[in-house]
């Protein structure tokens, strides 16, 4: 299968790849490991060239009915969480061999709803999943089926699409791929209705787009079409390109990464940059202030650099680590906003110090950054860091 090339799409360097459950397991109760090695091969491909990948993985559940062997609908919570339990472990090795064909190192990661909405499990997650792209590690990520139950409201998020655009929205990828058995969204059930044709290009999500979404779960899966386009909302609206494609396509990630023109294609409206910055700025307290010397503002403005405490002259306010807080020069002046490592009592303790005394210092060490640069969202520019 071949496609045009997308001339709109911008230069794809960090991207997430969602596998689902139907896929790598062929709709039966093992894995594919056929279909999880060619899209493996493809991932290990990209990550020489330079491209940060993590992958979302469905499939847990699904590995773990080879063992348990239950028929029917997995409708009890328990025998849910034992199957997780039981496939996680099969699903991991099956990926870390994999990928040690490839000279590739992977991480898992099981997150919860709670560990994202949570401020300082949100922090977490962020520096650990760039920390490991950093250090070309492949987090393969999955929900914590084990812990998140239905019976508690608001703790599940209740599928890897949902996850996968929550991934994405965390390391601002530029990316999203969630790749099923379907080549992409349809215009009607193409198994049912022979005139169904693919939608190459969803520019917005109208009325007609939603009635498209069909069932939400399946006897396999937890996802469907209405699942991948919640997904691709969420992720559209934090400046991501998204598209939904067959994984059993030939090369598939390479050239949607490449900017073939493959399955459906969601553009982002959305500038990064700006809804990272419209979303730290709502989360700014005007009293929550570090501020900092001229070296520190040049650093951060014409550098692109962290700030480090060396920089610091002082802190105003009240902020926990994890809370976003404005970053000011001695004059008053706006310089950035960003997620804080530490709480205000750590900053103003090791402010003008090196970063190799933090420990010292405090008696533990969250990093030699107060704000990493991944964190931090500029207000000020270039120009001003001259004046």
């Amino acid at each position: 299968m071949s496609g045009d090339k997308d001339t709109s799409a911008r230069p794809y360097r960090r991207v997430v790849v969602k596998l689902g459950t139907t896929l790598i397991t062929d709709g039966t109760n093992r894995l594919d490991l056929e279909t999880m090695a060619s899209i493996v091969g493809q991932i290990a491909r990209l990550q020489r060239g330079g491209s940060e990948m993590l992958l979302v993985s469905s499939g847990a559940v699904a590995a773990g009915r080879h063992v348990l062997d239950p028929t029917g609908e997995i409708g009890n919570v328990l025998m849910r969480q034992a199957l997780a339990a039981i496939g996680q472990g099969r699903l991991m090795n099956s990926y870390e061999q994999l990928f040690l064909w490839h000279d590739v190192h992977v991480a898992q990661t099981l997150l919860t709803r709670r560990d994202l909405s949570d401020r300082m499990g949100y922090l977490n997650i962020r520096n650990t999943l760039l920390g490991l792209i950093k250090y070309r590690v492949v987090p393969i990520i999955n929900e914590n089926d084990v812990v998140s139950v239905d019976e508690l409201e608001g703790e599940v998020i209740g599928d890897n699409d949902t996850l996968s655009a929550m991934v994405a929205n965390i390391v601002d990828a530029d990316l999203l791929i969630i790749l099923g058995k379907t080549e992409g969204l349809f215009t009607g059930d193409p198994n049912l209705d022979p005139d169904a044709r693919l939608i190459r290009r969803v520019p917005s999500f109208t009325d007609e787009i939603e009635s498209l979404a069909g069932p939400s779960f399946d006897s396999r899966g937890r996802g469907g079409m209405s699942a991948k386009l919640n997904a691709a909302r969420l992720a559209t609206a934090s400046g991501v390109d998204t598209i939904f494609a067959s994984g059993t396509i030939a090369n598939v990630v390479p050239r949607l990464v490449d900017g073939e023109s493959l399955g459906t294609y969601f553009p982002t409206g959305a500038n990064r940059m700006e809804s990272r910055k419209r979303y730290m700025l709502s989360q700014i307290r005007e009293s929550d202030v570090i501020v900092v010397d001229p070296g520190a503002v040049r650093a951060l403005v014409r550098g692109n650099k962290s700030l480090l405490p060396a920089g610091i002259v002082d802190t105003h306010g009240d902020f926990k680590r994890g809370d976003v807080v404005l970053v000011e020069d001695t004059d008053k002046n706006r310089i950035a906003c960003g997620i804080s490592g530490y709480n205000s009592h750590d900053v103003h303790k090791i402010r003008r110090l090196r970063s190799d005394l933090i420990g010292r210092t405090l008696g533990y060490h969250y990093g030699d950054e107060v704000i990493h640069r991944d964190n931090l969202v500029l207000l000020a520019t270039s120009e001003s860091a001259q004046s």
